[in-house]
């Protein structure tokens, strides 16, 4: 792969960041639908929990440089 321009790569970012923000809410309303249903002791909950962890913690990395 060659180089990016400046421009491309802000474009990568943002997707990037698009991208975990999307997974984020998908992940949390999963999350919900499993506590609505008294699910939460499941392995599919816990799995999702840590994953919440993960892409909250590279959410708030991103907005700190104002991405």
């Amino acid at each position: 792969m060659g180089e990016m321009n400046d421009a491309a790569r802000l474009f990568a970012y943002d997707a990037f960041a698009a991208g975990v923000r999307d997974e984020l809410a998908a992940t949390i309303a999963r999350m919900d639908e499993l506590a609505a249903a008294g699910k939460v002791k499941t392995a599919t909950y816990r799995q999702l929990f840590a994953a919440r962890v993960t892409l909250k913690e590279i959410d708030a990395r991103l907005r700190e440089r104002g991405l």
